[in-house]
């Protein structure tokens, strides 16, 4: 998705959040300060021409993990649910909220970590991305810069979902999302609203 389609909804995602949009801009510079490495075409050659499971981290994954086929995407905390039933994701995206030092051993083993930031995560940017000496992606829901991309999306899961759509999946499978889950607060209720309008766009009604 191009950003200047992507941006009408980016606009309405910072109203509806109360969002800061320059915190969010600030963010995407910081990140592509701190990367020393740009491994898109990575992401792009395990992605392209194949089916991709993209693993939401809803509780109803672990009831789904016989569903999961293809290369995998984890939603952040969804890779240590995949990797306790013996799943190492090829790639996870991430705003960091959820990493471990498991996200670095899996890093280390070949998984792409994909990193998102936005104005509320620049510590954990400061703190994770040096950390990461394997592959990894920077991704912003602001205007893109080099190295840092803009797939659109705006939850971990969603972003994974426009990102193997961007990148080419012949195929794309969910498992562990779950919009109508009752048990979260409202800023999480808030995510799942738009998750479910944002995967819309891309041909994914739940």
């Amino acid at each position: 998705m191009l950003f200047a389609e992507w941006e009408p909804y980016y606009r309405e995602i910072v109203d509806y959040f109360g969002l800061d949009r320059s915190a969010d801009e600030e963010a995407a510079r910081l990140l592509a300060s701190l990367l020393d490495r740009d491994n898109l075409l990575s992401l792009a050659s395990l992605t392209d021409g194949n089916e991709v499971t993209v693993c939401g981290n809803a509780p109803c994954l672990k009831d789904e993990i016989g569903k999961i086929t293809g290369i995998v995407f984890a939603a952040d905390a969804a890779a240590e649910v995949l990797d306790s039933h013996g799943i190492c994701p090829d790639a996870i995206f991430t705003d960091l909220d959820g990493a471990t030092d498991r996200f670095i051993e899996l890093n280390n083993e070949g998984t792409i970590i994909v990193i998102h930031a936005h104005g509320d995560n620049m510590p954990l940017l400061n703190h994770w991305v040096p950390r990461f000496r394997g592959k990894v992606v920077g991704t912003t829901q602001a205007a893109p810069l080099p190295h840092v991309y803009n797939f659109g999306g705006f939850t971990d899961g969603d972003r994974a979902v426009f990102a193997a759509d961007e990148l080419g999946a012949s195929h794309i499978n969910l498992a562990g999302f779950d919009l109508d889950d009752e048990n979260v607060d409202p800023m999480k209720r808030g995510k799942l609203h738009w998750a479910r309008k944002l995967l819309a766009l891309i041909g994914h009604e739940l």
